[in-house]
């Protein structure tokens, strides 16, 4: 291997490719220069599997070539294939539709439309839901759209609208009637409050995918004005531990490194700063610096500032560190990038992220990857199958907690059950087996007295 950046290049050529997930998957690797592919790669989450292994992924640094399951890493196709494609890697989510009936039920969805979303939207009709479906103009495949009207769904999706055209789509996907919303930002369930809320007191509930749209609703909340139920599906342990860490941290830099390429800019030589330091700053840092920059984070918690840097980070003031940087904003909040600091940056990108998260008029001379919006979206496929697999086995999870519930309005967190159910049925599909827990006296009554005593003779 004469190119040491082979081993980086494959494993994004991967990615690219199949929109799989890295972390957590099997992996054998040959070839002149396997060893730097190797530590990659375990730097990445990936598990070394010298036998086959249920999604094993097997590279090939001399002859150039990735196998899946022992066979070619297939062609995806267009947007019928992407789908079918990424449904046959969504198993948790087609155990968890299975547990539902939704007949006679109007379920809309807005979310980002991928490959991913169709089929949670395929799953939710398949349970005999009336489902129609909502995207964004900037969140919008409109090759996905297309195949989704092919297959008869409602979609009011196009990429060219803005303005009051926007907003004029919007209303009238809310106004048709839905029973159930699964949002991705709250930003249709604030809508229909803000211009309607006759619309929302027929409703049984919501489902809100991000920390970036339970915030606002849980405002809403204690003003009062909340009409509606709100499933916290963000806060599930298998949704926020897996999509915004592992999912967006693999896709937004995977997006980004592979931008830079086009530049003729190496990711392994830029140092990088990244903006905030929950889950998504956390994938996102983890993957920067698996794939070789170095990494400083900012962060205006205290605790989180403490765990970046018991995590290995450097830390310290956004002004300080953002000299002739790559600056990742991971906060969800409008208005991070600041003027002043895209005026120290060389480049610029969103993780994650809302609208205005670089602030107007911030663009400078540096590079703004991904037009500023959320960079996995707006220049890739979104989060890996697999990731997105659990988060919409947490949706219809939610849903069906919501429709069993029918709770009162506020914003409502899944009980305990919702991840082991989800996660138990994602080892099986892995073929991990776990413990069983050891059997206590279910009232505690026999543990409360301290066993270091017990042979004091109390």
């Amino acid at each position: 291997m004469t190119d040491p950046r082979a081993p980086e290049r494959i494993v994004r050529r991967f990615a690219r490719a199949s929109n799989l997930m890295l972390a957590g998957r099997p992996f054998v690797v040959q070839g002149a220069g396997s060893a730097d592919l190797h530590d990659l790669l375990v730097r990445l989450g990936g598990i070394p599997s010298l036998h086959p292994a249920p999604g094993r992924v097997e590279f090939d640094l001399d002859a150039d070539t990735v196998s899946l399951d022992g066979a070619p890493l297939p062609e995806r196709g267009d947007a019928a294939g992407r789908i079918s494609f990424a449904r046959a890697h969504m198993p948790v989510s087609a155990a968890m539709a299975e547990r539902l009936d939704l007949t006679g039920l109007r379920v809309g969805v807005a979310m980002v439309l991928e490959p991913k979303t169709a089929v949670l939207s395929l799953l939710l009709r398949e349970r005999g839901a009336e489902v129609s479906v909502y995207a964004h103009p900037d969140e919008t495949d409109p090759a996905v759209a297309d195949a989704l009207r092919t297959e008869g769904l409602a979609v009011t999706a196009d990429p060219t609208l803005s303005g009051p055209a926007e907003l004029a789509a919007a209303r009238t996907f809310l106004r048709a009637g839905l029973d159930v919303l699964l949002d991705d930002g709250a930003h249709l369930i604030r809508l229909a409050h803000e211009d309607d809320p006759a619309l929302v007191a027929g409703w049984i509930g919501a489902c809100e995918e991000t920390t970036s749209g339970l915030t606002p609703l849980r405002r809403m909340q204690d003003a009062g004005i909340l009409r509606t139920a709100v499933m916290a599906v963000n806060d599930a342990r298998t949704k926020t531990m897996f999509d915004n860490r592992y999912g967006t941290g693999q896709s937004c830099v995977f997006a980004i490194a592979d931008l830079l390429e086009e530049r003729g800019i190496g990711l392994a030589d830029q140092s990088a700063l990244v903006l905030g330091y929950g889950p998504v700053g956390r994938g996102v840092a983890a993957h920067l610096r698996a794939l070789g920059a170095e990494v400083r984070v900012a962060e205006t918690d205290p605790v989180r500032a403490l765990e970046a840097r018991h995590d290995g980070f450097s830390i310290g003031p956004a002004r300080e560190s953002a000299a002739g940087a790559l600056v990742v904003s991971a906060t969800g909040v409008p208005g991070t990038v600041t003027a002043d600091l895209a005026a120290k940056a060389r480049v610029m990108a969103v993780a994650g992220g809302v609208p205005g998260e670089i602030a107007p008029g911030a663009e400078n001379d540096a590079l703004v990857l991904g037009g500023g919006g959320a960079v996995n979206i707006t220049a890739a496929e979104g989060n890996p199958i697999e990731i997105m697999d659990l988060s919409f086995a947490v949706q219809l999870a939610a849903l069906g907690e919501l429709l069993r519930r029918r709770p009162s309005s506020g914003v409502h967190a899944l009980g305990p059950d919702v991840d082991d159910l989800v996660a138990r049925e994602a080892l099986r599909v892995r073929g991990a087996q776990i413990d069983v827990p050891r059997p206590l006296d279910p009232e505690g009554l026999d543990e409360w007295r301290s066993p270091r005593y017990a042979g004091g003779g109390r």
